[in-house]
């Protein structure tokens, strides 16, 4: 089905106030998913919704108010109430941006939280307010180390993100070979894994996204990515999550913000960036191979694209359960 943005954004944030968020939070989470469509990830954007909505009906609604627990000058650690992570990583990010532009850097860490989308959501912010970032999040453990097929570690992404003198530079990306949305996109459209991504509760290798479920996700990389996300892990156990957090609660976020100016002139780290962008993208490309790219010029220009056709495609199925858990706000 076909959606303008605005349809999207709307059926989004109506979901969103059906499962009890208050128009603010409704809106912020409609903002972030409606992204994810825009850059083209589908599986994290309004298909994300329906599994909020499946999250939120098998646990009990504990969530408490966020709050800050401790805060320096330059550090804060945040209890996110169970409060689901667009909602908490935003909170993080905002009091980062806010520290960093104070005190030049900031390091800020939220636990009790789940779903928390794209990293490079926040890295944006952060980017937005000149301030390059490194940010990590973890999850349940969906995802065996290398060597193993049982899972420890949470799809666990990595980002980093800096400002430059035009469009900032934005790495982002998880360390398991295939993230818990995907896998839970492809059970509700009845499609295959990839190959070598994913295990079954026996540990054998599996394309049946419902036996992955039950499983393990394979890490990304080998030993280099699974140690990556190891690194990940303990960085979100810094943030205040358990060491293992359970299915889809207990989260942990990290992110550390810095003023450019506390190595130099921030204008010419600026300009470096942007010259050395230039520079990525101008190398040769290997035969047959299309231009070079810096991380996020897909996404960004996915982005674009669809802005100007003011259009998202959205698998049939998804738009009918979407559509009736919203309704359910008119039968309240």
């Amino acid at each position: 089905m076909r959606l303008t943005i605005e349809e999207a954004h709307r059926l989004a944030a109506r979901v969103m106030a059906t499962l009890g968020h208050d128009a603010t939070d409704a809106e912020l989470i409609a903002d972030h998913l409606i992204d994810c469509e825009l850059r083209g990830l589908s599986y994290g954007g309004l298909a994300r919704a329906i599994s909020i909505a499946e999250r939120m009906e098998r646990h009990a609604d504990c969530r408490r108010p966020i709050t800050i627990l401790h805060q320096t000058p330059v550090s804060a650690r945040i209890d996110g109430g169970d409060h689901i992570g667009y909602v908490v990583a935003h909170r993080a990010t905002t009091v980062a941006i806010e520290k960093a532009e104070a005190a030049g850097i900031a390091v800020v860490g939220a636990s009790d939280t789940w779903y928390t989308g794209m990293l490079s959501y926040y890295a944006e912010m952060a980017a937005a307010h000149g301030l390059v970032s490194m940010i990590a999040s973890i999850a349940s453990p969906w995802v065996a180390p290398h060597g193993a097929n049982e899972g420890r570690l949470g799809t666990n992404p990595i980002c980093f993100g800096f400002p430059s003198a035009d469009e900032p530079i934005i790495f982002d990306a998880g360390t398991s070979a295939i993230i818990h949305a995907e896998v839970t996109l492809a059970h509700r459209l009845g499609n295959d894994l990839p190959e070598n991504a994913a295990f079954d509760r026996d540990g054998l290798p599996t394309r049946d996204p419902t036996a992955a479920l039950a499983g393990a996700f394979a890490s990304w990389g080998g030993h280099k990515g699974s140690g990556l996300g190891i690194v990940v892990q303990l960085l979100g156990i810094l943030a205040g999550s358990p060491p293992i957090p359970p299915e889809l609660a207990g989260f942990g976020y990290l992110i550390v913000a810095m003023r450019p100016d506390l190595m130099g002139p921030a204008e010419i780290f600026r300009q470096n960036v942007s010259a050395f962008a230039k520079a990525v993208r101008s190398a040769r490309p290997v035969a047959g191979g299309s231009a070079v790219r810096m991380p996020f010029d897909r996404s960004r220009r996915e982005r674009q694209r669809r802005l100007s056709e003011n259009a998202i495609e959205i698998a049939d199925v998804l738009v009918t359960q979407l559509e009736r858990i919203s309704k359910q706000l008119d039968a309240c």
